[in-house]
């Protein structure tokens, strides 16, 4: 089974969920697990998906996810960012990219890019 993190800035969560409903099918056949910070999970858990929960990027659900990448728990990250807004735990998401880039593990973090990965994933599980 493999397992994917999933993050949304708060102006990014709608969009986040519309992602993961689209692509329920493509989760579900691969065997992929969701693990997300705790807001997002929150959003995603409210339309009807199985996640797991972490505690929220501020709170420390960023350094959990990246805990997780660096130990191989998980194996592709989906982070919507929000590049025109100001986000008060900067530090925590850029050490979550660089764990990302040292442990090769691919980072999306728009939903074009997020859908390459996943298509890749689900090649690679053939």
């Amino acid at each position: 089974m493999m397992k994917l993190a999933v993050i949304a800035h708060d102006g990014k969560k709608a969009e986040m969920v519309s992602f993961l409903n689209k692509h329920h099918d493509i989760f579900r056949s691969v065997n992929i697990s969701i693990i997300a910070t705790g807001t997002t999970g929150k959003h995603a858990q409210n339309a009807g998906l199985k996640v797991e929960r972490v505690l929220s990027g501020p709170q420390g659900g960023d350094a959990q996810i990246a805990s997780q990448v660096a130990e191989g728990q998980i194996q592709g990250v989906f982070f919507f960012r929000d590049p025109l807004d100001k986000h008060p735990h900067e530090p925590d998401i850029n050490m979550l990219m660089r764990i990302c880039d040292v442990h090769n593990v691919p980072l999306a973090t728009n939903p074009a890019t997020a859908e390459l990965v996943l298509m890749g994933l689900a090649k690679k599980s053939e």
